[in-house]
């Protein structure tokens, strides 16, 4: 099973780097990324299109909904978002609207290689009353193939299915309770059998990975993970900050989080999930012709609004998601460019992750500050550049690696808005471990 360990806040000396030509510090993907435990070989049938199914309905935890999905993909399988909803558009607990790829009905009588259920409440109610979909999920332990949960479903929904029995399986600490107590297991993941069970949004990276091995093998899930820059121990400094300031707001702050078609799904889902459970007022602002945009693995997202209706106010605090071909589309935005500018001169804050720094850079913001990036779009930074850092905070600027290293810079922020206290009391309902402060 995929072995990963989320690594202590390192005090050591910040490791910085002058500028270096960009073709001379263009690096792979996965540089930096410590290599997974992984001991199964790749199956031989790995090649084949796996087909995966992930049902969501009105309530669903985003976070682990989309990261299934976008991590199953990036392995290669043919991955259904179904709706248990009469539509296809459901918003998920933490306000993000989804859209299905398809309806419930549609799937009745396909053939899963996985059936996946993300939780979140009332989600996990949801997927428990959808006859339709407990049909696939019974049929899907009979017939031996694979089937898992996570958060509240294992509790909420496979239990009621008796899908459990005979099984060991974990959830969410809230619903522990709920388990038999001879057959739970206070882990991040548990295999048993065919079920594959995890514990919350924080642990759904693992769950996912441990699904990519189950299903094309441990290289492939290795290189999935490193890509992905999830985090090892020992692997790298997870946060520095640098002339330090206080980011003090007399009122629940304001966060625009601007999108595009290409955008990367899971940065900008955990972040606005993270942030708005600490009650931190975000808006989700596309930048295209249309509210819904289709990001870099085709999950759809529905935004708040246009980046024009956004553009008429004022915010405490403007983060860019990365994705290659978000980044690109969002650095041509005129209307984002302009509140960019006008962000700094303001002396509000902003700040960006995985390549989207690169447009904070083009633009003029990163002037004598020091940032990170994902490690392949470092290398455009001509400003001083701090290696081997998921996450830098200088002043009222924050910049993040990568994918692995969002909810370390979504929960740096909480700290910076509200205390450690705050984001520490985030960390632990998400089921993510986060450094005492010292």
């Amino acid at each position: 099973m995929v072995a990963m360990a989320i690594p202590q806040l390192n005090h050591a000396p910040l490791s910085l780097r002058a500028p270096r030509p960009v073709a001379a510090s263009a690096r792979a993907a996965s540089t930096g990324a410590f290599p997974l435990s992984i001991a199964t070989p790749t199956s031989p049938s790995s090649s084949l299109k796996k087909k995966v199914l992930v049902p969501i309905g009105m309530g669903t935890e985003e976070m682990e909904a989309v990261i299934l999905v976008d991590v199953l993909r990036r392995a290669g399988a043919d991955v259904l978002m179904a709706s248990v909803e009469p539509d296809l558009v459901v918003e998920a607990s933490s306000g993000t609207k989804l859209v299905a790829d398809v309806g419930i009905d549609a799937c009745a009588d396909e053939v899963f290689d996985l059936v996946a259920l993300p939780g979140g409440m009332p989600g996990s109610v949801r997927l428990r009353d959808c006859e339709v979909l407990r049909k696939i999920t019974v049929k899907q332990a009979e017939k031996k193939r694979l089937y898992g949960a996570i958060c509240a479903a294992p509790a909420v929904t496979l239990m009621p299915w008796g899908l459990h029995k005979r099984k060991q399986i974990t959830c969410h600490p809230a619903f522990m309770d709920k388990l038999p107590t001879f057959r739970a297991v206070k882990s991040n993941i548990q295999v048993s059998g065919e079920l594959t069970t995890s514990r919350g949004p924080g642990t759904t990276f693992e769950f996912a990975l441990s699904f990519v091995e189950q299903l094309f093998g441990g290289d492939v899930a290795e290189d999935i993970g490193q890509k992905l820059l999830v985090p090892a121990h020992g692997c790298y400094q997870r946060k520095e900050e640098l002339n330090k300031v206080e980011w003090f707001f007399d009122q629940t702050p304001d966060v625009l989080v601007p999108v595009a078609n290409g955008s990367e799904e899971m940065e900008v889902v955990m972040l606005v999930d993270i942030l708005r459970r600490a009650k931190v007022n975000v808006v989700v602002a596309s930048i295209e012709k249309t509210k819904q945009i289709i990001a870099s693995q085709k999950t759809k997202i529905i935004a708040d609004t246009s980046i024009k209706d956004a553009s008429k106010s004022t915010y405490d605090l403007i983060i860019l998601p990365g994705g290659t071909a978000g980044v690109e589309r969002l650095q041509k935005s005129r209307i984002l460019k302009k509140l960019l500018r006008e962000q700094m001169e303001a002396g509000r804050g902003y700040g960006g992750i995985c390549s989207s720094p690169t447009i904070l850079h083009k633009h003029g913001l990163l002037k004598d500050k020091i940032a990170t990036a994902h490690p392949a779009s470092i290398g455009k930074l001509t400003s001083q550049v701090a290696e081997g850092v998921g996450v830098v905070i200088d002043g009222k600027t924050i910049t993040g690696r990568g994918l692995g290293t969002v909810m370390d810079f979504s929960l740096a922020i909480l700290d910076k808005l509200y205390g450690h206290a705050r984001a520490r009391s985030v960390a632990e309902g998400i089921v993510f471990e986060y450094p005492k402060k010292t």
